[in-house]
């Protein structure tokens, strides 16, 4: 999908030009998102129409006070960065007085808010929705909000109790309202653990958060990796209290699951790579010697390279959502593509990992893939008329969809991206 009258792509090495992207998306959400009576709306249309006023998504409701956050943080300068800076404070009381639950001692992953009442519609614990509790506290923290330090240490601690396995060196991933830890294991809840523990140790300086971060790098991407021909496989099982295996075969026929989709997911892979390269970069910074552990750097490469040479479509452009197993049946043979489907926060997360290892290595095949990523971007994910991302694309780039920000989504993944850009950039001068 071209929209008509496409303005030219930018200078998208220019920190300026990333800093205005950035301003520009969050005006999407910034004026039409907060609800008076209690946390903030997390469904919009293309144009910014709420289609949704009830439903609250533990995933939408920290990431809100982390795009803000950021914000406010980033640029005091703004108009708006007061008035940020209370959204983001808004958007952190409903998560502690809305999603958090005294009866359980957790945080619902799903609510009906309606008339300042909160009806728990879903009260799975998740470790991934823990990891974005303690996420969205680290920012916070980082942003002046004092009153996240406690609520940081204190969801820290529940992670550990209620999730942590220390002879895998990994976070289980699901427990039922009374905390039965279920058999499922994965990932994804790993992976973003492994960025709160780095947002937490960048807000507190604290050696145990970059600790756990170290380990569950290790966990993932040596360990678990040497069990799925050296990617990041999503899907595990545990039987018996013995190690971790890999679980070929769950959610098979649920490729576009948002959570637990089948297949090597081509963003992933680029999460990581980042992951790897701003854990290397924190553990220089603190003077500790695995910061020069070439494994980081080698991991980070492999990892993104092999999600160029399997995601990349060729013919349409941009990264697709998921690519098989080598020797499984694919519905294009020569890619192992199994969802040609595009998303947004693919295509952002690579955009991220490129520039990082631009940065980082110097090597000028990253930064070509970085323009080649934005110019595609740029001319189909970009909302020239209403502002922000879409979500989703079809395989040819065919619009799916007038939904831009179901839950999950509050473009998280666009605008951390940005940020991480010009982190690398000004690291690089």
């Amino acid at each position: 999908m071209t929209l008509p009258h496409l303005p030219p792509l930018p200078n998208v090495r220019d920190p300026a030009v990333l800093r205005q992207h950035v301003w520009d998306t969050l005006t999407f959400y910034d004026g039409r998102c907060v609800d008076e009576s209690g946390g903030l709306f997390q469904f919009f249309k293309d144009d910014g129409t709420v289609y949704d006023r009830h439903t609250r998504h533990l995933v939408s409701s920290t990431r809100y006070v982390l795009t803000f956050a950021q914000a406010a943080r980033r640029y005091p300068q703004h108009p708006r960065a007061s008035a940020w800076l209370e959204t983001a404070r808004h958007a952190l009381r409903f998560v502690q007085q809305a999603h958090w639950r005294p009866e359980t001692g957790g945080y619902a992953w799903l609510l009906r808010w309606q008339d300042g009442r909160a009806e728990v519609l879903d009260a799975t614990h998740h470790c991934y929705g823990l990891a974005f509790v303690l996420l969205a506290h680290a920012h916070a923290l980082q942003a002046g909000i004092t009153e996240a330090r406690d609520g940081l240490a204190a969801t820290f601690a529940l992670m550990e109790q209620r999730f942590w396995e220390p002879d895998q060196g990994l976070y289980a991933d699901e427990a039922t309202p009374n905390w039965q830890v279920q058999p499922y294991r994965g990932q994804n809840a790993n992976m973003h653990a492994c960025e709160a523990m780095l947002a937490a140790y960048e807000a507190t300086g604290e050696a145990p958060y970059l600790e756990r971060a170290y380990t569950l790098a290790e966990s993932v991407t040596v360990r678990l990796a040497a069990h799925a021909q050296g990617g990041i496989w999503e899907h595990y099982r545990r039987e018996a209290g013995g190690p971790w295996q890999p679980d070929w075969d769950y959610n098979r026929h649920d490729k576009t699951n948002i959570f637990r989709p089948w297949g090597f997911q081509t963003g992933h892979f680029t999460e990581w790579t980042k992951l790897l390269l701003n854990l290397e970069r924190d553990l220089r910074a603190a003077g500790d010697a695995r910061g020069q552990a070439p494994w980081l750097l080698h991991r980070a490469q492999g990892l993104f390279d092999a999600a160029w040479t399997h995601g990349w479509d060729a013919e349409h452009g941009g990264l697709v959502y998921g690519f098989a197993p080598q020797g499984s049946p694919a519905t294009d043979t020569a890619q192992h593509v199994c969802d040609g489907d595009k998303y947004h926060w693919v295509q952002a997360e690579s955009l991220a990992a490129a520039a990082v290892l631009a940065t980082r290595t110097g090597e000028a095949r990253y930064w070509q893939a970085y323009e080649q990523l934005w110019a595609y971007v740029w001319t189909h994910f970009v909302d020239h008329q209403h502002g922000a991302w879409f979500r989703i694309l079809g395989p040819a780039n065919q619009k799916l969809t007038n939904e831009k920000s179901p839950a999950g989504k509050v473009d998280y993944h666009n605008m951390g991206a940005c940020h991480e850009v010009m982190d690398a950039l000004r690291q690089q001068a």
